[in-house]
């Protein structure tokens, strides 16, 4: 797609949200925009911005995990086999190493994720720490790459994993401290934004076509679903390990508290 065509389709994509906006505002709200040349300078901007950033994916982010993902499970890079043998999931290392390290930089990265993060510190008055939680985040965001290339590898079904993580998710929902719960779930879908996407796309599209037997429409989609769920299940372990070390605190000082009134 040429460059004139991205950015006259991004026109069009946002277009009709400038116009809900304004219309909203002039004519249910019946009310000026305040500093409008501003507000149109900030449209005119996002407007190039999105273009560039659709450039950006065709010719770096999208070609370059296709490329990563075909290097690292070329049969020259792979462990050599005898003429006998068929290959083992476990000689695919590099690319969950791979996908781990990718899957979690890209996390920490991801602006969405240090917005939801810092609100999240200042709303709790310091109780969430904002680092902590972007490292919960993307430690759960890397497992479910990771995880969803093993799966590529095996050629096992989509639905298995994703049902198994719903059922995790809903036992930690119980048992996780209600605070925690709706940030976690806010975190599982914060971290699938405009960095992560692609990449986690371009990875599973180029594993599922690299491995023979694997079919890209079948097999290269469905890791961005796990890439939702298991930062939802980190952040709320990360919770009910917090909870517990500080029950674990508290039991002796009130245990010592006892024993001294009862003497």
């Amino acid at each position: 797609m040429t460059l004139i065509a991205i950015f006259w389709n991004t026109l069009l994509d946002i277009l009709p949200i400038a116009a809900i906006i304004f219309g909203f505002q002039y004519l249910v709200i019946r009310k000026r925009i305040k500093h409008l040349p501003q507000v149109l300078i900030g449209f005119f901007m996002v407007w190039v911005g999105l273009s560039l950033f659709l450039v950006g994916l065709e010719q770096a982010l999208f070609p370059l995990g296709e490329l990563m993902a075909t290097q690292l499970t070329d049969s020259a890079f792979l462990p050599e086999l005898a003429a006998d043998m068929e290959r083992h999931w476990s000689h695919y290392y590099w690319v969950y190493l791979f996908a781990f390290t990718i899957g979690a930089s890209t996390t920490i990265a991801e602006p969405s994720l240090i917005a939801v993060s810092l609100k999240a510190g200042e709303i709790s008055g310091g109780t969430i720490d904002p680092f902590m939680l972007r490292i919960s985040v993307a430690l759960g965001m890397a497992f479910g790459i990771t995880l969803g290339t093993w799966r590529i590898v095996m050629g096992w079904p989509l639905q298995w994993f994703v049902l198994g993580a719903y059922i995790l998710v809903i036992v930690q929902t119980f048992r996780s401290p209600r605070s925690i719960i709706p940030l976690a779930f806010d975190s599982g879908g914060v971290t699938t934004s405009t960095i992560t996407v692609p990449i986690i796309a371009a990875l599973g599209l180029g594993l599922a076509s690299a491995i023979p037997g694997r079919s890209p429409i079948m097999d290269g989609f469905g890791m961005i679903a796990l890439a939702c769920l298991f930062p939802i299940i980190t952040v709320m372990g990360y919770a009910q390990i917090a909870e517990w070390k500080a029950k674990r605190k508290t039991s002796p000082a009130l245990t010592s508290t006892h024993s001294d009134q009862t003497t």
